[in-house]
C-alpha cells in the first residue's frame, strides 16, 4: 500500500487526500451562518412574544373581567404566560455570548485567545506565522476552533428548539383560553 493509502474498517484502500485550510474555514462559515440563523429563529419567537404581550396588556380590563367571570380563563392564562416567559427566556440564552473553556491550547483563530493569550500585536502575529507554517499545527487549530464553533452551534439550537417547545405550548394556551372565552 503506498503513503497516500490508508484503509478503512472494512479494509479497502482509500487514498488520503491532502489538507486544504479551505476546506476548514468553508465549515467555519458555515458554523456562523448557523449561529446567525439559530439567532434569527429566536428574534422571530421572541416578537411573536412581544406582539401577543403587548396585545394582552393593552386588553387588560376586558381580561380581569373575564377572570372574574371564569376561573379557568384565569388559570389558562397563567400557563399561557409561564410558558410564554420561558420561551423568552430560551430566546433570549440563544443571543447570550457563550464561551466555551475546553482545553485546548491558545489557539490563534479563537477570539478570546487573541486578545488574552498573546501580550500584544507583534507576538500575535509571530505566532500567527509560525502556525502557518506548521501545516499540522495549522489545520489542528482550525480543527479545534470548528470543535469550539459546533459546540456554540449546538448550543444554539438546543435554546432556540426549547424557545420553540415552549412557545408552541404557549399558543396551544392561547388557543384553549380563546375557546374557553367563546364558550363561556
Amino acid at each position: 500500500m503506498s503513503k497516500k493509502e490508508s484503509t478503512t474498517s472494512s479494509d479497502k484502500p482509500i487514498k488520503k487526500l491532502k489538507q486544504d485550510a479551505g476546506v476548514y474555514f468553508k465549515q467555519l462559515m458555515r458554523l456562523e451562518k448557523l449561529k446567525k440563523s439559530s439567532e434569527v429563529k429566536a428574534g422571530v419567537v421572541f416578537s411573536f412574544h412581544s406582539l401577543i404581550i403587548g396585545l394582552f396588556v393593552d386588553r387588560m380590563e376586558y381580561f380581569k373581567f373575564l377572570f372574574d367571570q371564569n376561573p379557568l380563563i384565569l388559570v389558562l392564562t397563567t400557563l399561557w404566560i409561564v410558558s410564554a416567559l420561558v420561551s423568552i427566556f430560551y430566546a433570549f440564552k440563544c443571543f447570550k455570548p457563550i464561551i466555551i473553556n475546553l482545553k485546548y491550547d491558545d489557539n490563534v483563530f479563537f477570539f478570546g485567545d487573541v486578545v488574552s493569550k498573546f501580550n500584544s500585536i507583534e507576538e500575535y502575529v509571530t505566532r500567527v506565522f509560525e502556525v502557518n507554517e506548521d501545516r499540522f499545527e495549522l489545520f489542528d487549530q482550525l480543527a479545534q476552533q470548528i470543535h469550539v464553533e459546533s459546540t456554540i452551534v449546538a448550543t444554539k439550537f438546543k435554546n432556540v428548539q426549547n424557545a420553540i417547545r415552549f412557545f408552541m405550548l404557549s399558543v396551544l394556551f392561547i388557543l384553549a383560553t380563546l375557546i374557553t372565552i367563546a364558550v363561556t
